[in-house]
């Protein structure tokens, strides 16, 4: 007997094609997610003496985290729309855009996958 995860269940993101205990029951294609940023003008003038002295820049850091899971978040959202509860071979890719803004994408490959034993809920999850 399949089992599907529970309504509540979170999406499934990987950057594996294959998931445990699953089988694909549906490819329904390339899915992403898009966001781009600009840093302001402040952090841009913090990021430039921080240069000067060396070391991490923290503000910098905190946008690209942002970047990353609003983009993540987007990508998910679209599977989600297409009728998905998995992305597999998920990656992430960046790209500047003048001096002062970043594209950040998120994509993969939306996928409906039901669970090969009925009582595994999902990896990691019991």
């Amino acid at each position: 007997m399949q089992a599907s995860p529970p309504a509540s269940q979170p999406m499934i993101v990987t950057t594996t094609e294959n998931i445990p205990n699953a089988r694909v029951v549906k490819t329904l294609g390339q899915v992403f997610g898009l966001t781009v940023r600009s840093r302001s003008l402040g952090g841009n003038i913090a990021a430039v003496l921080k240069g000067l002295v060396g070391g991490e820049i923290g503000s910098y850091v905190k946008l690209n985290e942002d970047s990353r899971r609003q983009a993540l978040d987007r990508m998910v959202a679209n599977a989600a729309a297409m009728g998905a509860n998995a992305v597999t071979m998920m990656r992430f890719d960046s790209t500047e855009m003048g001096s002062t803004m970043s594209e950040i994408v998120a994509y993969g490959t939306a996928r409906v996958i039901e669970w090969t034993d009925a009582d595994d809920i999902a990896p990691g999850q019991g």
